[in-house]
């Protein structure tokens, strides 16, 4: 099909990532002759030799599209919706928008490339005006700090995007869920509303960052020697109540692994973990007696030559396990990532330690996720009252099951398509099934080059 424009009055949605699968989120929207991106972001596929192959949507599909580029958006600093920047900014080099924290991460990660992005930070609730689009910064509670969700305004229509999200009335940093501001009452009429569906199988309502708070505090109290904890470097808030459990349990921390080391910095300088963090040289752990000592470390879905993969075969050169450590896992573990975990939980139990898993001991409290279960999708619909839904950021199954949700809960109308299918939000709502050709290109680590999946 000959790839055109979309008028003004006409607007689009065009997902080249992150539809009909998790991860790797790129999504365009189209409003008079201009498109606008939301997120650019990677996935990580186990090879057979137990390394991560780092993949991204290709975009070569819409060079229409990326020529028409007036900005783009990072809602969040997760590398399923910024880590394809790096690799891809020079096809497009167009301002980013984003809050400070996801600034900071993106900055990280351009040292040292040819091309330097242009980096404007937005606050909260402020609004831009990018091309004919205008744009509200809507926070919403997540997994790391300042996710937004963005309300995107048109002469041709407005569409809510939802970013990843999920309601927590108590988050350990951030503003709590603000149920108002996605209200219908406060809000101007919407075209649709595109919305996260990870959870979509999922029954009842996902967890507080309070309650895992509460549940680290219980266990590392219990402890009686070290604690080792995994966790995902960009979970500031869980890195906070990690801190905090730690003050009040008498104990100092130690950070192992550069992906802690790198965000828990960029947290610090935005103002995060400023205080009860009681963080001491990884090299000063082992001179303090086992009641006293912590250590967050990354690996918890078993990657080759972390942290955690280390300790698991006593190859760490500054620590070595024993009868006395707990280890808790306070991450699930990701679909397709079952048989390392489970070696990292043999190693770490082959040299005497107890481990703690928020896999197989979900009662514990030692990790939410950051996305809606069902109770959380339905709460939104009934609040927004949209007549169009367009589940995003699932697999096949996750959308139809969010379709359904919505349905149920009165929207009128629902489109479920995948990556390449335009959306027409704008009247007549239709959806325009492989509208662009759409694929992944892998990036070579031998000689940092980008090739075509085949």
């Amino acid at each position: 099909m000959k790839f055109r424009q979309p008028s003004d009055d006409e607007l689009w949605f065009l997902p080249l990532g992150g539809s009909g699968e998790i991860g790797m989120n790129l999504n365009l929207f189209g409003h008079d002759d201009s498109w606008l991106m939301v997120d650019c972001g990677i996935t990580f596929e186990r090879q057979a030799n137990g390394d991560n192959q780092i993949e991204m949507p290709d975009p070569d599909g819409a060079p229409q599209a990326l020529q028409s580029l007036v900005g783009i958006i990072a809602t969040h600093a997760h590398e399923d919706h910024i880590g394809a920047l790096p690799h891809l900014y020079k096809r497009f080099p167009k301002p980013i928008y984003t809050t400070a924290f996801t600034a900071g991460v993106i900055r990280q990660k351009f040292q040292g490339a040819a091309l330097a992005p242009e980096v404007q930070v937005v606050d909260s609730y402020s609004t831009r005006q990018i091309g004919p689009f205008k744009v509200t910064w809507l926070p919403i509670t997540h997994s790391t700090p300042e996710t937004h969700a963005l309300l995107i305004e048109t002469k041709a229509g407005n569409i809510l995007h939802t970013a990843d999200w999920k309601i927590d009335p108590a988050p350990v940093i951030g503003p709590a869920f603000e149920t108002n501001r996605f209200s219908a009452h406060n809000l101007p009429p919407l075209s649709a509303l595109v919305v996260d569906s990870t959870n979509a199988l999922k029954t009842g309502h996902s967890k507080s960052e309070q309650l895992i708070k509460a549940g680290l505090k219980k266990a590392i109290g219990a402890a009686t020697g070290r604690v080792i904890i995994g966790c995902f470097a960009s979970n500031i808030a869980r890195l906070q109540s990690i801190g905090q459990a730690c003050v009040e349990t008498d104990r100092h921390l130690a950070l192992a692994g550069r992906s802690l080391v790198k965000m828990s910095g960029i947290a610090k300088s935005v103002g995060y973990l400023k205080t009860d963090f009681p963080e001491i040289p990884l090299s000063h752990l082992g001179y303090l007696p086992g009641e006293n000592a912590l250590l967050i470390a990354t690996g918890s879905q078993g990657e080759r030559g972390s942290a955690l993969w280390r300790l698991a075969r006593d190859q760490h050169p500054d620590l070595a396990l024993n009868s006395t450590d707990l280890v808790i896992l306070s991450a699930k573990t990701i679909p397709g990532n079952e048989a390392e975990v489970a070696a990292l939980v043999k190693g770490f139990q082959a040299q005497g330690a107890k481990v703690l898993s928020a896999e197989t001991d979900d009662a514990l409290d030692l990790h939410a996720s950051g996305h809606p279960n069902q109770d959380e999708l339905t709460a939104l619909y009934n609040i927004a009252q949209p007549n169009l839904v367009i589940p995003v950021h699932g697999e096949p199954q996750h959308l139809k099951e969010n379709a359904k949700i919505a349905k149920a809960a009165g929207a009128a109308a629902t489109l479920v398509g995948r990556n390449g299918d335009l959306f027409v939000c704008s009247t007549p709502v239709l959806i325009k099934r492989d509208w662009v050709k759409t694929g992944r290109l892998v990036y070579s680590q031998h000689d940092a080059s980008l090739l075509k999946q085949r």
